[in-house]
């Protein structure tokens, strides 16, 4: 079960139009990105974000997480032991705009900035975590046209980690653990065969999955069962994450943020 989009509330928008920077252009993609798997489709992205506007990103954030909720087959968010992180929805003033522009272009063309939800930050402290969960919705109610439909797919990126972070990276248990030792930088390569594969929590990096499969010749699009995945336990330091998600369709505009 997942949280549910919310409308954003006026908080967010008046604090984030207040530290918006003046006359602020969009920094050059530098990122560079490796294929992880091809199907299901996940890619590694080093650099996604810059250091400038990790930092934004941070105190744009600072002081507003409370605790993370899910959402039941209703549809009705409640707290649950499974997800003890702390999150918050990031209005889109100029530097996450910008954000929100580079995920969709890395997609392609074909994806409107209307399919996008807002930005949500995740904090992650000493024992918080994520149980694994899938990112795309099982209950109708969660995917009405409204909310856009499914989500399609996902970006969880790593604003920022303490020096001395131990744990908090993402798992995905039923993916094959990587041959080429190359990826060990990214990838805990010290985990067993049997758990799968795990992200390292690295700084500005991001990884990026399709929640659906099929979808072509009219058919519809499923959930793809082997991108369940989980926020593992901070054993020491803390994190700062940030979850990007595309929908099938068009959002109602309640729940997408715009620029004031």
């Amino acid at each position: 079960m997942l949280n549910r989009l919310l409308p954003l509330p006026l908080f967010a928008l008046l604090t984030s139009a207040l530290s918006t920077p003046q006359n602020y252009t969009c920094p050059q993609h530098l990122y560079s990105v490796q294929i992880f798997s091809e199907d299901p489709l996940i890619i590694y992205i080093a650099g996604f974000l810059t250091e400038s506007e990790a930092s934004h990103l941070e105190s744009v954030s600072a002081g507003r997480f409370t605790s993370s909720q899910i959402a039941n087959q209703s549809g009705q968010q409640h707290l649950a032991s499974t997800r003890t992180s702390r999150s918050t929805s990031l209005h889109s003033d100029e530097v996450v705009r910008c954000i929100e522009q580079r995920a969709l272009q890395f997609q392609g063309y074909d994806i409107p900035r209307t399919h996008l939800e807002p930005l949500q930050a995740v904090q992650y402290s000493f024992g918080e975590k994520y149980a694994p969960h899938t990112d795309w919705f099982t209950s109708s109610l969660q995917t009405t046209p409204e909310y856009g439909g499914n989500r399609l797919s996902s970006f969880f990126v790593y604003i920022s980690t303490s020096d001395d972070i131990v744990g908090g990276g993402t798992q995905f248990p039923l993916l094959d653990a990587p041959r080429d030792e190359r990826w060990c930088q990214f990838v805990n390569c010290d985990a067993g065969w049997e758990d799968g594969v795990t992200f390292r929590p690295i700084a500005r990096n991001a990884v990026y999955w399709r929640n659906l499969r099929g979808g072509k010749g009219g058919k519809a699009r499923v959930g793809d069962r082997r991108t369940l995945h989980s926020g593992q336990p901070v054993q020491r330091g803390k994190k700062l994450g940030m979850n990007i998600w595309t929908r099938e369709g068009e959002l109602d505009g309640a729940y997408r943020s715009e620029v004031v």
